[in-house]
């Protein structure tokens, strides 16, 4: 089952103050970036964050699923904790900042101009 639309747009403007957050369709479901920075998916509505130490310290209790079948096990987030939106931007920013930051992008090579056809005979 894919998750909504309105699912994954009330989970960022949850986590708004937590920095520039955005979130990118990945077949059905979605990957969330803070700062350029996966840090969590949207997957059957239900909310994934990378484990990280202090997304752990930060949860105190922590509960581990994996977000789709054959994936390892993420951080796992009750719905029920949603509706607090300085909690929930908390730990969305704790767990991106304990995230490595993006690789920068390599430039891409020119394309070679093609050869002319020949014509026809």
């Amino acid at each position: 089952m894919a998750s909504k639309q309105g699912t994954v747009d009330f989970l960022l403007d949850q986590m708004a103050s937590a920095g520039p957050i955005v979130a990118k369709r990945m077949f059905g479901e979605y990957g969330l970036y803070c700062d350029g920075r996966f840090f969590a998916v949207v997957c059957d509505d239900q909310l994934y964050l990378k484990p990280t130490a202090a997304g752990r310290e930060w949860l105190g209790t922590v509960v581990e699923a994996p977000p789709y079948p054959g994936a390892s096990n993420w951080l796992l987030i009750d719905g029920e904790r949603w509706d607090d939106s300085a909690w929930l931007s908390r730990l969305a920013g704790l767990t991106a900042a304990a995230l490595p930051p993006p690789a920068p992008k390599k430039p891409r090579k020119p394309k070679a101009p093609k050869a002319p056809k020949a014509p026809k005979a």
